[in-house]
C-alpha cells in the first residue's frame, strides 16, 4: 500500500519533532506511506523509549512507570520498521527491549493477565521470525507454559482473563492465544499446538461470536455474556482465521475472517475512519487507546491472503482511508486516541503506538 493518492492531504516533508502543517487543496500530491511510517515510528522511540530502563515509558509528559502489554505492541512496530527498511538500528533496540521488558516486570515474564503475556509472547515469536534469533522463541514457549494453564472448566472450556479470575472467559484471552498457538505451531512443527489453536478457535467462536461480532465476555459462574464490542477483539477473531487457513488450509477460516472483517468495517466505523474508544483525552491512559491498532493489524493480514479483488481493495481502501485521517490530525508525528481530532499536547504510548502500527499497515 506505499504511494496511493491522498484524498485529502498533501505529505510534506519534516524532520522527527517538527510539526506538520497539511495542505487539503493539493488533491494530486502522492503520500510515501513508507516516509510516513518510518518518521511515525522513529518519533515514538526517541519520545517514549528510555536508553536507561530499556523499555516504552508511559507518556511523552515525563511518566517512568512500567506497563507491560503495551511494551509488545511498540516491539511490533520496531519490527515492522526493520522488516520494511532492514535498518539494523531496529535489531539493536529489540535487543535491549529484551533485557529491560523482564526486568521492568520484577525480573519475570510471568504476569497475572494472560491476554498480557500473550501478547508479550506474540511480540517475541515475531522478532524470533524476524530475527531468527532462538532466544526470543524460547521466553515465547516459557509464557506459552502460564498461558495454557489458563484453560478451565468454566463456560465449557477457553483461557481465563487473569489468574485471581478463572471463571471470566474473555476475547482478550483467547484470540492472542489461538494466534500464538498456531504460530508456535509453525515455528516448532509440535501438533499441539495446532490442536490448542483450534481447540480455543472453536471455543471462541461459539461462545462468543453473534452476527460475526465479537462480545468480550462470558462469566463461568451463570454463563452470562457482556456484549461489549471493541476493536481488539474484532482483529485478534479475524488474525485467528487467519492463521487457522494458514495451518489448515481450510478455507472456511478465511470466509470467517472476511465475514469478521466486513462486520467491523460496517459496525465500527464513521465515513471509513475507525470511532474512538475510550476517554477522547489524549492524555488519558486507557487501554482502548490501543485497541485499533490492533484491528488494523490483522486486517492488513488478512489483505495479504488468497481473498478476492474487491475484498483486498475494501480493506487496504479502509487501512488508507484512517492512515490518511490521522496524518492530517497528527501533530509532529504524535498522535492521539482519536484518528479524527487532533490530541492534546500529551499523549501516551498506547494510543501512539496504535497509531504507529497504523502506518507501518500503510506501508506494508
Amino acid at each position: 500500500m506505499i504511494l496511493l493518492p491522498a484524498l485529502l492531504l498533501v505529505q510534506f516533508s519534516c524532520s522527527c519533532g517538527s510539526d506538520k502543517k497539511r495542505d487539503a487543496a493539493a488533491l494530486e500530491d502522492i503520500i510515501d506511506w513508507s516516509d510516513e511510517a518510518t518518521e511515525s515510528t522513529d518519533t515514538l522511540i526517541a519520545t517514549f523509549w528510555s536508553d536507561s530502563l530499556s523499555y516504552f515509558l508511559p507518556d511523552n509528559n515525563g511518566g517512568t512507570g512500567f506497563q507491560y502489554w503495551p511494551q509488545a505492541h511498540a516491539l511490533d512496530v520496531v519490527t515492522d520498521a526493520f522488516i520494511r527498511t532492514g535498518d539494523t538500528k531496529y535489531v539493536k533496540l529489540m535487543n535491549s527491549w529484551l533485557y529491560g521488558v523482564k526486568k521492568g516486570n520484577g525480573d519475570k515474564w510471568k504476569n497475572d493477565y494472560y491476554d498480557d503475556m500473550e501478547w508479550i509472547a506474540l511480540a517475541l515469536q515475531r522478532a524470533y521470525k524476524t530475527t531468527g534469533e532462538q532466544k526470543y522463541l524460547d521466553v515465547a514457549l516459557h509464557l506459552w507454559g502460564f498461558i495454557e494453564q489458563g484453560w478451565n472448566d468454566y463456560a465449557g472450556g477457553g483461557i481465563a482473563w487473569r489468574i485471581q479470575e478463572p471463571n471470566s472467559k474473555n476475547a482478550c484471552s483467547n484470540g492472542p492465544a489461538c494466534i500464538l498457538a498456531a504460530r508456535l505451531y509453525q515455528s516448532t512443527g509440535k501438533e499441539s499446538y495446532k490442536k490448542w489453536a483450534i481447540k480455543i478457535y472453536q471455543w471462541e467462536k461459539s461462545k462468543l461470536v453473534d452476527d460475526w461480532m465479537v462480545l468480550d465476555h462470558i462469566n463461568g459462574l451463570d454463563n452470562s455474556v457482556t456484549k461489549w464490542k471493541f476493536t481488539y477483539n474484532q482483529g485478534t477473531f479475524i488474525g485467528s482465521a487467519v492463521e487457522l487457513y494458514r495451518i489448515t488450509k481450510d478455507a472456511k477460516y478465511l470466509s470467517d475472517a472476511v465475514n469478521a472483517a466486513d462486520r467491523a468495517i460496517s459496525s465500527m466505523s464513521v465515513n471509513s475512519v475507525l470511532k474512538l474508544e475510550g476517554s477522547p483525552d489524549s492524555s488519558k491512559d486507557n487501554d482502548a487507546h490501543l485497541f485499533k491498532g490492533i484491528l488494523i493489524r490483522y486486517m492488513d493480514l488478512l489483505a495479504s491472503e488468497v481473498i478476492s479483488t474487491s475484498s483486498k481493495t475494501r480493506y487496504s481502501s479502509f487501512i488508507t482511508a484512517n492512515a490518511e485521517s490521522l496524518l492530517r490530525n497528527g501533530t509532529s508525528h504524535l498522535y492521539g486516541p482519536d484518528w479524527g481530532a487532533k490530541p492534546g499536547p500529551v499523549t501516551t504510548l498506547k494510543s501512539d503506538v496504535s497509531a504507529c502500527t497504523l502506518f507501518e499497515c500503510a506501508a506494508n
